[in-house]
């Protein structure tokens, strides 16, 4: 009886330490690992979120570049940088649900080395080529691909820009060849230099390209037409109606962080996404502001990690 009043006692103290520690947290800096290079769209996502979580948690959010290894490095980073939560992972389903099943050794599992935190936005992809190509829509695409040999650009191997090509390849069975770079801004020089036909891209990469007419969009990968450019169709809309690659991009801790943190930050950050100023930001890197729950954010990834499996499976992508 004893005994089980003692562990009683300790599990309501264990418990109210943790609501103590989420009731003053942060206290102190928070470091935000970005595992990509500057001025990219997880870059430029995350810097809004640091301004807007700083300014409402009176404590500096400082951003962190740490890329290398398709955002392996940043990721490792955080999951020894511990469980207290002051370290925080800006993540995106590409490096998170690619990887996995991209690299052979990884020195983390996603799964149970990190927790999700928040989900922050959605942001579609978009098939662009060059006015040098001759090709004006999609249909053009098919039909070039059809007749001959039409190069696509990528970041690399089993990057996202590679496998929504062959994505595209398999639903309207077509056989693009893949030319891979080291990242994507070298594919969009060579896309407007005219040596390559294609890039699959991120909108906002090419937003600028676009809007001056020096690239051509054939269309967005969301199953909806992007609201920050509503005249560039889908790829759904134009024959392939299962076609929907909308990737989520959102905030994990390493894992064994308390509950009580994890719930705090999700509802500030929930918070600061709900607001007129950082949905507008978004909006201009044509991102769509999205809320979840940690939980819900969970399902998410566990989703997208079957998804990807079997693209990356299918593609024949592997990276030692």
């Amino acid at each position: 009886m004893i005994l089980k009043m003692a562990s009683s006692a300790l599990a309501a103290a264990c418990m109210l330490g943790a609501a103590i520690a989420a009731e003053t947290f942060p206290d102190k800096p928070v470091h935000l690992v970005v595992p990509q290079a500057p001025g990219g769209a997880s870059d430029t996502l995350a810097r809004i979120m640091a301004q807007a979580l700083g300014q409402k948690w009176k404590q500096p959010v400082v951003v962190e570049n740490r890329a290398g290894a398709g955002g392996n490095i940043g990721m490792e980073y955080v999951v020894n940088a511990g469980d207290d939560g002051y370290t925080l992972l800006m993540s995106y389903e590409g490096s998170h649900a690619i990887n996995p099943a991209l690299y052979k050794n990884l020195p983390f599992d996603v799964k149970k080395d990190f927790t999700p935190v928040a989900t922050l936005a959605t942001l579609p992809f978009v098939a662009v080529t060059s006015p040098k190509s001759g090709i004006k829509s999609l249909p053009d695409l098919v039909e070039a691909a059809k007749k001959g040999r039409v190069t696509y650009g990528s970041a690399g191997n089993g990057s996202v820009n590679h496998l929504l090509g062959e994505m595209f390849n398999s639903a309207a069975d077509v056989k693009m060849a893949h030319v891979p770079y080291r990242g994507a801004a070298p594919a969009i020089q060579d896309l407007l230099g005219g040596q390559i036909d294609v890039v699959f891209t991120s909108l906002p990469s090419v937003k600028g390209y676009i809007d001056s007419k020096t690239l051509v969009p054939l269309a967005v990968t969301s199953a909806k037409r992007s609201a920050n450019a509503p005249d560039i169709p889908t790829i759904a809309e134009q024959g392939y109606p299962s076609f929907d690659v909308n990737p989520w991009f959102g905030l994990f801790t390493a894992s064994g962080v308390s509950a009580d943190k994890i719930q705090f930050m999700n509802r500030d950050i929930s918070a600061l996404l709900n607001t007129p100023e950082i949905q507008q930001k978004f909006a201009a890197q044509g991102a769509v502001t999205y809320v979840s729950t940690p939980e819900d954010f969970g399902r998410q990834v566990d989703a997208a990690l079957e998804r990807w499996a079997e693209v990356v499976k299918a593609s024949g992508a592997r990276v030692e």
